[in-house]
């Protein structure tokens, strides 16, 4: 049975000898699944020698102190000897890397090297290079402000403004170097049954984002408080608009109205059939 302290905020780390990203998206997947807890989340990167271990093991030691239950770490490090030093301060750790690198020992009949920063190590210029003009791209072709090169791109993000098509572009480019342009729905546009011209001559390369009128309403106070652009008379005019607009040219879209980012760009992918290229 649980006790009320189990229910405490609870502190949990994500610790690595690199950048933490793999420690913090797989922990955050997993927590996520624990929704009645309150979680104080904090990450710490490039822990890379016994001096930077000792001091995160006095920072957990502190926590459970303050919180009156055990830390919760979730680790990449590589280097069993770091891990040592954090585990004196007695947290529940989740060693990310050894859960999977011995099944992975065992069946490629093979020790894995445990040299650290091997992932990023493996990104080579050419990979960078590919990335950045991916963003390039999308900052060029943000929110209809060139509608050059569309031939170029892998998809097209379509809706009306503040659907999230500029984080989704960016972080398509970021995270799967593709090329990504997005235009915004004007009151024109919508008054007509058909397609704008620029976009016709690349309906297949189209994906729609639409979202909730009373969603997109309170998204658009924060920017313009009180305006008509911010009404929710406004919002859902133009949603329900947006939408037959999709529907009636046969652009495939997604609500984003409760949804991630890396949610949305992941259906994107699916949807649209591209490549997941992952750095």
């Amino acid at each position: 049975m649980s006790t009320t302290s189990d229910y405490s905020t609870r502190t949990v780390f994500f610790v690595s000898d690199g950048t933490a990203i793999t420690a913090e998206t797989m922990g955050r997947a997993l927590l996520a699944q624990f929704e009645q807890h309150d979680f104080n989340r904090v990450t710490l990167p490039f822990i890379d020698n016994e001096y930077k271990a000792g001091d995160v093991a006095e920072v957990i030691a502190r926590a459970w102190a303050d919180d009156g239950v055990r830390p919760i770490v979730f680790s990449s490090l590589v280097d069993p000897e770091l891990l040592k030093i954090i585990s004196v301060s007695r947290p529940l750790v989740l060693d990310l890397f050894a859960s999977f690198s011995k099944s992975l020992e065992q069946e490629l009949q093979i020790e894995s090297t445990h040299a650290t920063g091997r992932f990023h190590g493996l990104v080579d210029q050419k990979i960078y290079d590919h990335r950045m003009e991916a963003v390039n791209f999308a900052l060029a072709h943000d929110d209809g402000a060139s509608l050059r090169h569309y031939e170029q791109a892998s998809v097209i993000l379509v809706g009306v403004s503040r659907t999230g098509k500029t984080p989704t572009s960016l972080y398509l480019a970021m995270q799967f170097g593709l090329k990504v342009a997005n235009y915004p729905l004007t009151d024109d546009d919508l008054e007509s049954a058909k397609l704008p011209g620029s976009l016709r001559a690349h309906r297949a390369s189209l994906f729609g984002l639409t979202i909730s009128a009373e969603q997109l309403a309170s998204i658009r106070q924060e920017r313009l408080p009180n305006s008509r652009y911010a009404s929710v008379s406004q919002c859902r005019h133009e949603v329900e608009e947006a939408e037959c607009l999709f529907r009636r040219n046969a652009v495939p879209y997604i609500d984003t109205t409760a949804i991630s980012i890396e949610e949305i760009s992941s259906k994107v992918i699916q949807t649209m059939g591209l490549a997941r290229r992952l750095f």
